[in-house]
């Protein structure tokens, strides 16, 4: 159930609209990358290391390459430069060099006639390792004094950021009620529906084509070129259709560069795709997350002051970690009116698959932290949890306390929307031992304010094209991983031009005939191609109506466009049909051809200390929710019994796909909250597969009753910004509340399991037994400043 948006007068925007790829998906006629097939195509297989950490002393490739249908072998001494998605951390190699960093890592690869043959070749290649120690616990790995994963980074710290924003001894001061804890979230995958798996075909004339399960093409296309030392002129990247992402494609996953390394080098088209174990090898999943947070606040119920010390599990490389790490700091901002904040944060390097971003990048465990300790001292301030997020809103527009701008704020409507959808009054407090009821906020970026590489070009840029048969084509280099962004850039297209959807044709994602686009990650999709859509139509519009305009004999402002046809504001006599308008501005014009950019403001970009191009978007997104959940307190079995979930899009440009987005969004939070978790022992990942990493099933999901709310953003395409990852967040604490509500237990690890509820039961009554009043605080160590 959810509560639908207005269309405002729009003909298009603001409509319930299935997406623009749904027929192809549900007849099969769509195409995914291991769909793809060409003519001598050979199958790549690659060999992973069975070490945490070994140096790799020599490999003999001469068995392997012998054997009957074996087209190529390659090492890392067949593509030694380094790569990875930031320009701070070109950390990695296709294929290990030097020594092998986890079990899986890439050591080497066969592209042979079938994959039978290249699985025969797997075995047949000879690696002399030699084992070293190795690190699997962050917080043991940070004191290593030697046998560090990467020499170059010291006690095997990737990165470490320490801010200070107001003074917050001074917030400690003054503050009545006082919370310390330490929060542990585990790690998570995304456990996309469809494997990573990419073909690349090697053409006549030294040119490369790939078509890869990727959510950044631009990116993909830099670094084919930098690791096979070729001019980007002679590769060409195309995205087909993506079985989701959430992340897990954001960045250059081995096996993009592993099939064009192999193709290059047998002159032949290679395709790999992963097992699924493979896929839970190269990761790039929510890491391992330990928080150790205190908050004051003051009798009043105002956040006096926030320390925050946050120490994420890397994995063996950088990958998006500084940013990972940042996020955690910098969105602590920019959701309460928050003035005295201490971070300290901590991208640690283990012998892991390295982790990276996953919905809700950087922020959600340490949101699962904050919202959970929020609850406990309101309620030690006898205070009632919603009526203390209320206390601490935002008066936006406003500059947070760490240079965020907040521009649009629909936080406030809705905590209102699921006080009242929830029946928070009627319930909070008052319901039969073992339900409960629980609230928590979150948010999230509309998109990063600064690219990851560094540069002043735009962050994306639409071309609209119309031929002579009076077909809209929308260029776009946007990446469609089943958010639903192909629809929303048809839509704008449409709305501006007045015309009907099915007249607008999209191309997307292909670096040969789309402009650039830096891929689909943080939320930016909507509010940027968006806005570049927009800007391309307007173009093409401007130039339509000059022409009708000399016409017609009067001014272009004095046109409309609508219902397929170009008409006078006050004289419908003066009206033409869409195509007769085309038809028109090709005379005048020749070619019709609009174009449009978008790059953030400056005033979006944020500060200037160490650290602040993290963080900073042109809009956020803000979510509450309440769940209601059933403890069984003689078993610990959790159930999730309905979460009522609004969320501030701005503008709800398809209605149909942002409740889509916000339900997905629950899904997920849910799963990690109650039992997503990767297992791991001395490196070895024990629960590799979806039988065995649990995600949840239909029957488990909750009752999720979805609110759309729109706070309509002064600068996004026509007031819409972030739907896709901004409502995760809220969700588990949510839960962990209502959990508390239900049995007055505290959980601060996830997932919740029965067993970690029924340990803090007996605690409960242990200390109940012996007289003593039952800790409102979970044992944990001191904050380290």
């Amino acid at each position: 159930m959810a509560d639908r948006a207005q269309t405002n007068g729009f003909s298009i925007i603001g409509k319930p609209l299935a997406m623009a790829d749904a027929v192809s998906k549900v007849t099969g006629i769509g195409k995914y990358a291991d769909d793809l097939s060409v003519p001598g195509m050979l199958i790549g297989k690659i060999l992973h290391s069975p070490y945490p950490h070994a140096r790799i002393r020599s490999i003999d490739t001469s068995r392997a390459e012998a054997l009957n249908g074996v087209k190529a072998v390659a090492t890392g001494q067949d593509a030694p430069n380094p790569y990875g998605i930031l320009p701070i951390g070109h950390d990695e190699r296709v294929f290990a060099v030097d020594k092998a960093r986890y079990i899986g890592d890439n050591v080497a690869a066969v592209a042979a006639t079938t994959a039978e043959i290249a699985e025969q070749a797997l075995d047949l290649l000879r690696v002399d390792y030699e084992r070293l120690p190795a690190w699997f616990d962050p917080e043991e790995s940070m004191k290593a004094e030697s046998d560090w994963i990467h020499e170059e980074r010291a006690h095997n710290i990737e990165k470490e950021y320490h801010h200070v924003f107001g003074d917050p001894d001074q917030g400690f001061a003054q503050a009545d009620f006082v919370a310390e804890e330490r929060y542990y979230a585990g790690e998570v995958n995304h456990a996309a529906m469809e494997p990573h798996s990419t073909l690349a075909i090697w053409e006549p004339h030294e040119r490369l084509t790939v078509h890869s399960s990727t959510q950044v093409p631009f990116y993909l296309h830099r670094t084919i070129a930098e690791v096979c030392e070729m001019p980007m002129s002679q590769i060409r990247v195309i995205k087909p259709l993506i079985g989701s992402g959430f992340g897990g494609k954001s960045e250059i996953i081995p096996l993009e560069i592993a099939a064009c390394v192999l193709a290059k080098k047998s002159r032949k088209p290679v395709k790999i795709t992963y097992t699924r174990e493979e896929v839970f090898l190269a990761h790039r999943g929510r890491p391992i997350t330990i928080v150790y947070l205190k908050v004051g606040i003051t009798r009043a119920g105002k956040i006096a002051a926030v320390q925050a010390r946050v120490v994420q599990d890397g994995g063996a490389y950088c990958g998006y970690g500084p940013v990972t790490v940042l996020y955690s700091g910098a969105l602590l901002g920019a959701i309460y009116d928050i003035a005295n904040v201490r971070y300290d944060g901590f991208r640690v390097l283990t012998n892991k698959p390295a982790c990276g971003a996953m919905r809700g990048h950087g922020t959600v465990n340490v949101r699962f932290a904050f919202e959970s300790i929020l609850d406990q001292l309101s309620h030690q301030a006898g205070l009632d949890p919603l009526e203390v997020r209320r206390r601490n809103l935002l008066k936006a527009p406003c500059i947070t306390a760490n240079s965020l701008r907040v521009t649009s704020y629909g936080l406030p409507e809705c905590i209102e929307k699921v006080f009242e959808r929830s029946n928070w009054k009627g319930k909070k407090g008052k319901l039969p031992y073992g339900k409960g009821i629980g609230v928590a906020c979150s948010h999230y970026v509309s998109g990063a304010a600064n690219p990851i590489v560094r540069s002043n070009m735009p962050h994306t840029t639409v071309y609209i094209k119309i031929d002579r048969d009076s077909a809209v084509t929308v260029y776009t280099g946007a990446s469609e991983i089943g958010q639903g962004s192909d629809t929303m850039q048809i839509q704008i297209a449409a709305e501006v031009l007045g015309v009907c959807t099915e007249r607008i044709k999209l191309v997307g994602a292909d670096t040969e005939l789309t402009p650039v686009d830096l891929g689909s990650y943080s939320s930016r999709v909507t509010f940027m191609a968006g806005n570049a859509c927009l800007n391309a139509a307007k173009d093409m519009r401007d130039q339509l109506f000059a022409a009708v305009a000399k016409k017609l004999g009067c001014s272009p402002s004095d046109l409309v466009a609508k219902n397929d046809r170009v008409s006078h504001v006050s004289d419908p006599a003066k009206s033409v049909s869409f195509d007769e308008a085309v038809a028109i501005a090709l005379e005048f014009h020749g070619a019709l051809v609009g174009r449009g950019t978008y790059a953030p403001p400056e005033a979006a970009r944020g500060g200037k200390f160490r650290g602040a191009g993290v963080g900073p978007s042109p809009a956020y997104s803000y979510s509450a929710q309440v769940a209601e959940v059933t403890v069984d307190p003689e078993t610990g079995h959790l159930h999730v019994d309905k979460v009522v979930a609004a969320h501030d899009c701005g503008k709800a440009l398809n209605p149909l796909t942002v409740e889509g987005q916000i339900e997905g969004s629950v899904y997920m939070g849910f799963g990690q909250a109650l039992q997503e978790d990767m297992i791991w022992k001395d490196g070895r990942l024990m629960n590799p597969s979806l039988l065995e990493y649990r995600i949840p099933g239909t029957k488990e999901n909750p009752d999720i009753e979805s609110i759309i709310v729109e706070s309509v953003d002064p600068e996004g395409p026509f007031g819409a910004k972030e739907a896709g990852e901004g409502s995760l967040a809220a969700t588990i604490p949510a839960i962990a509340n209502a959990v508390y509500d239900a049995v007055g237990v505290r959980i601060n690890s996830v997932p919740i399991t029965p067993e970690k509820i029924l340990e803090a039961l007996r605690a409960k009554e242990k200390a109940l037994a012996t007289s003593k009043p039952p800790p409102e605080k979970s044992s944990a160590p001191g904050m380290a400043r």
